[in-house]
């Protein structure tokens, strides 16, 4: 820490504040019959009145981020570039729709921040029409971004109210251009904030934009073996109450996408312990290897109906094997993750604060002799200060 000593840093979490100054790290359990601010400058105004607002760097998930859905012409490029964005930019992915598929797709119940639509190289014309724009009547967003086809964007103007249309995301090359959506989401996150009453008075200590806390922990990741003892290629694991996300090395993957990103993030958002408990206990049900899981860790499947913490640890161990599971050749999902080059495997967040070291190394080890027949062992790194953001906040 001691090149960002003269710094305030503050993560806004669901359940806690994070506050990192020359003392050290400190976590504060959060009043939720207070605003934010009042109840961060209760807890820690003397603390924050010794920094200039210049030197206060804030990340905040306590409005749990933006969420998506995006429209595309092809899993292999339009959909699979945004979906890449989209996460790199800490935002949540609600749904994907292939544009082919559009009439038959299920509707989202929620309201939705922001539609991304996207498809074609820019010398590419007649690929959306009116099924697109009934598509849209019938959901509810706030926000939409159209990043495909230049000679598509008059017709999608003339049809989409308030829309905004950004250069394309695939060059002609068929090469992912990140920066000016990556731009777009980061500020409408922003924007987000500002209408958000008990977080926009964080401006009155701080001058500096505020981040969501997943896009600084992917901007931290570069910096990690400063801290830490990891060796790519490695993956990070923050299992949270209502969501998990992965953050990993590049070359853990097979893909077609050059990107300026060492690492990429994704988010699996109904495996939480707490607010998305029942998804995880229903995603537990189906796995074939669950059960067996549970006999090895000698408890029987009662143990999803019990409040104790010893169900806790169950279920945080229950989501690093599901985890694990979405990202190996076992699920054939978004991404697939070369898990046997893995050299180091870093969990932070709550996690670190229920289970040990070993728990966590048996429920690894299991994974790999289960799915994947092998004697594979990465090293397991506990970031138990839950600093790791810390390292990134100050970087942009």
């Amino acid at each position: 820490m001691s090149k960002v000593q003269n710094k305030l840093l503050i993560d806004v979490g669901s359940t806690y504040f994070k506050v990192s100054s020359s003392k050290g790290v400190e976590q504060h359990f959060r009043d939720f019959n207070k605003n934010i601010f009042d109840d961060l400058t209760y807890k820690c105004g003397e603390t924050i009145h010794n920094y200039k607002k210049d030197d206060v760097f804030i990340c905040s998930s306590a409005n749990g981020g933006l969420s998506t859905l995006i429209i595309g012409v092809t899993n292999s490029f339009s959909l699979k570039y945004a979906t890449n964005i989209a996460f790199n930019s800490g935002i949540n992915i609600i749904d994907t729709v292939l544009y082919q598929d559009i009439e038959t797709s299920s509707i989202p119940s929620d309201l939705i921040d922001v539609v991304i639509v996207v498809g074609g190289i820019d010398s590419v014309s007649d690929i959306f029409s009116k099924e697109l724009f009934d598509y849209l009547e019938k959901i509810n967003y706030s926000n939409i971004v159209y990043v495909g086809s230049k000679k598509q964007s008059v017709i999608l103007e003339k049809n989409i109210q308030n829309l905004a249309v950004l250069p394309n995301i695939i060059d002609d090359k068929l090469h992912i251009i990140e920066e000016h959506l990556k731009e777009y989401l980061t500020n409408l996150y922003q924007a987000d904030i500002m209408g958000k009453e008990d977080i926009k008075h964080l401006y009155e200590i701080t001058s500096n934009q505020i981040y969501s806390t997943p896009y600084i922990v992917n901007k931290t990741l570069p910096y990690i073996d400063t801290k830490f003892s990891v060796v790519d290629p490695y993956i990070l694991i923050d299992i949270g109450g209502a969501t998990t996300d992965i953050h990993y090395s590049k070359d853990l993957v097979d893909d077609n996408m050059v990107t300026t990103n060492e690492y990429d993030r994704l988010v699996f958002k109904k495996l939480g312990v707490f607010k998305s408990k029942e998804s995880l206990i229903f995603s537990a049900k189906n796995n074939e290897f669950v059960y067996e899981l549970l006999s090895h860790l000698k408890v029987t499947e009662n143990i999803f109906e019990e409040q104790s913490e010893k169900a806790l640890r169950i279920l945080m161990q229950l989501a690093i094997f599901l985890v694990l599971c979405k990202v190996s050749h076992y699920r054939k999902t978004y991404v697939n993750l070369k898990l046997l080059s893995l050299n180091s495997f870093v969990l932070t967040g709550g996690i670190t604060k229920v289970l040990s070291q070993e728990e966590i190394e048996d429920i690894i080890s299991f994974f790999y002799k289960k799915i994947l027949n092998s004697n594979h062992n990465p090293s397991v790194v506990m970031d138990t200060n839950y600093d790791i953001w810390t390292l990134g906040l100050t970087q942009n």
